[in-house]
């Protein structure tokens, strides 16, 4: 278990060879921030290694311990770890993500596999194990006193042990630490390939009339991109999903055509990489004891088994259907406007834009320049942060983040307690992984005494030199949402690291950054921010009544192109053991017919070529979280909607939610946490009404 945070003592720097290493020593930066003005690729090799070196010796030590087992004797070295290997994977993994050189790709690809063969090392210990075992059966007949975070992380991690095989034989654990490691390279391998995938699927422009239709900001985040790439023109880069933001304004049918189509046929070694993971997944489920990876997958999740997964599939697929098809309707009428007869896949997003412009009186251009990043930013997520949980944050321009691109700033609780350090890294560049994340490189842990250091991580375009950043709506709400994570790292209060802040199951992972985007069109709050970049005038608020009158306009394109992928990566993971996919574009194909989700004009979010999400392994069969997140998320959206209406002050709500929620990370049960919160479960039906579903 690697986590966050400085307790046990440090190694002999010398002895570790780690003389002039930043990792060996914690950083004296404010809240231990990585000195990222020291770090240099050459200083990662020899700090992993001696932290996996210092951490076999911890389990050893684990191992051959002979006195009787409590909490500090068996789960607190786990939970402490080595100090330098907790300090060098967070950052080590963060600047892969964010800054991926050809150098840490390599750097990657070597230590992978050692780290895979480091947790093997702890859950196929039996004599591990077996003190863990001892003590949950002390702690179930009261001979050992635990309190309730406590408790609640020695099942989980009894649970884990028994999930990653510690109860399997030899010849078992044998077996699985050898199908480990063909995982970890093979989802290595998918991972750099997406990345290096999306990069060259990006489309070059040399007519200046082909980009009828965008906006100033958008070209000249196109000729930026051109001149970054050396090339002369204009460059159309991707982002990870499969539909463009362009592909909404480009007038020119030809190269939304062209743009389409290289999102939608990127990859080439990643479709053959995509089988073999599932298969290998799929053979790991069986040694483990069950049907497929899907059930293994969620057997330490909220959902519990495959058919809780299905049955909320099975309420959304139908409805969302017939939802699309009439949206189709409606633009194939207004494509025929133009003379097009045989509505595409690449003209929905732009004759989309089209009816709710017309239809709606909605133009996302219009919207456009009262969404400047820094004011979305520091007058929008950071201002209904402090509105709804009193927190103030403040730039510090003397501390250094990962990338000249990104910024740092401290965050204050409302009486004045500094929390931690935010980072904000907005642009693409050639070298970031596609989409939008946040990453911890420290957790809040009473135990250790740190605070946390939170990142959000998007790709938005950089515009040229001098000229202001815009972000479409929808990166308005993506900002929302991904500072819902960094609030969820942000506002932990718990005693141990490996139960802080987003330490929950995936499957509810998404819930308290789905919710704050609740904030990013609320009165009170979007007037704060959305001005006019050059007027500064407040965006007229007929226009956002237009926006929230045309908010189920789209969302059965919205929902079925989630659900596809959503399906998709769960039947990537249903397959047997024995089971071998020949041809993985016709297995997709077949998948998404019998689920009822094949449309010729809406692909999946993501194909199997550039699923990352799945086949570089967070959301491996845990893409449905999101859906599953968003019942918790519109649940508690309810929740604040009629406090607010009951007259309950919006920090006092804020508070209630933080202390209910945020605050206890991965303490306690998440349905238990979230029943004493809401006092009852959650009710599907809100998240049914929002997607229009009900």
């Amino acid at each position: 278990m690697v986590t966050s945070g400085s307790c046990a003592p440090d190694p002999d720097i010398a002895a570790a060879g780690l003389e002039g290493n930043p990792f060996a020593r914690a950083s004296e930066l404010p809240y231990g921030l990585p000195d990222f003005a020291a770090i240099r690729p050459e200083h990662l090799l020899p700090a992993f290694r001696a932290g996996i070196a210092e951490q076999k010796a911890l389990l050893a030590r684990l191992a051959a311990a002979q006195d009787a087992p409590t909490f500090a004797s068996v789960l607190e070295p786990l939970e402490h770890g080595s100090p330098v290997l907790r300090r060098v994977t967070p950052v080590f993994f963060h600047l892969v993500a964010c800054d991926g050189t050809d150098e840490l790709l390599e750097i990657e690809k070597e230590i992978a596999p050692e780290l895979t063969a480091l947790d093997d090392a702890l859950h196929l210990d039996a004599r591990i194990f077996a003190r863990v075992d001892a003590l949950r059966r002390a702690a179930e007949d009261g001979t050992v006193a635990l309190s309730p975070e406590q408790r609640h992380i020695l099942e989980r991690t009894h649970q884990r042990f028994v999930l990653r095989g510690a109860r399997l034989d030899d010849a078992g654990r044998e077996a699985l630490a050898a199908l480990n490691q063909e995982i970890s390279e093979a989802q290595t391998a998918f991972s750099q390939a997406v990345k290096k995938d999306l990069k060259a699927a990006a489309v070059p422009v040399h007519e200046e009339s082909q980009l009828a239709g965008l906006d100033a900001a958008q070209r000249s985040a196109a000729a930026t991109a051109a001149a970054d790439a050396g090339l002369e023109g204009w460059l159309l880069t991707l982002g990870l999903p499969t539909v463009q933001p362009l592909l909404t304004s480009l007038e020119d049918r030809a190269v939304r055509e062209r743009l389409y189509r290289a999102s939608v046929e990127r990859g080439t070694a990643t479709w053959e990489l995509a089988p073999r993971i599932a298969s290998l997944r799929a053979r790991k489920a069986e040694l483990l004891g069950f049907e497929d990876f899907a059930a293994l997958a969620v057997a330490d999740r909220t959902a519990a088994l495959p058919v809780a997964v299905e049955d909320l599939f099975a309420r959304a697929i139908g409805p969302a259907m017939a939802n699309v098809e009439r949206e189709r309707e409606r633009i194939a009428r207004r494509a025929a406007e133009d003379g097009v007869d045989e509505l595409a896949p690449w003209d929905w997003a732009y004759y989309a834009d089209r009816v709710q412009r017309e239809d709606f009186a909605v133009d996302r251009a219009e919207l456009s320049p009262y969404f400047a990043l820094d004011r979305v930013l520091e007058d929008g997520v950071f201002h209904a942060a402090g509105q709804v949980y009193g927190l103030r944050f403040t730039r510090r321009e003397d501390l250094a983040a990962h990338h000249p691109q990104a910024a740092v700033w401290e965050v204050h609780d409302a009486d004045g307690e500094g929390l931690g350090l935010f980072i904000g890294d907005y642009f693409t560049r050639d070298t970031k992984r596609g989409g939008a994340w946040m990453t911890s490189l420290s957790l809040r842990s009473h135990l250790e005494g740190t605070r946390p250091i939170v990142t959000n991580t998007m790709n938005i375009s950089r515009p040229a030199e001098g000229e202001p950043a815009l972000v479409t709506l929808d990166e308005v709400r993506t900002m929302f949402h991904e500072f819902g994570h960094a609030l969820h790292g942000l506002l932990s209060d718990v005693e141990n690291p490996s139960v802080a802040g987003t330490a929950v199951p995936r499957d509810v992972v998404e819930f308290p950054s789905q919710v704050n985007e609740m904030w990013a069109l609320r009165p009170g709050i979007v007037e704060h921010y959305a001005r006019h970049v050059e007027t500064g005038e407040v965006v007229p608020p007929e226009l956002l009544e237009r926006v929230e009158a045309a908010s189920l306009w789209g969302e059965g394109f919205a929902t079925v192109e989630y659900l596809a992928a959503a399906v998709l990566d769960w039947r990537w993971h249903r397959i047997g053991a024995d089971v071998r996919v020949e041809d993985p574009r016709a297995f997709e194909a077949e998948q998404l017919e019998v689920a009822g989700l094949a449309h010729p004009l809406v692909a999946p979010r993501y194909r199997t070529g550039y699923f990352h999400h799945t086949f570089s392994g967070g959301y491996a069969a845990g893409y449905y979280s999101y859906f599953w997140a968003e019942a918790f998320d519109a649940d508690s959206v309810a929740w604040f909607e009629e406090q607010l209406a009951a007259g309950v002050p919006l920090r006092e709500a804020g508070d209630a939610f933080r202390a209910g929620i945020l605050a206890l990370g991965g303490s306690r049960d998440l349905l238990e946490a979230y029943r004493a919160f809401r006092g009852r479960d959650r009710e599907v039906r809100y998240l049914l009404e929002r997607r229009g579903l009900a």
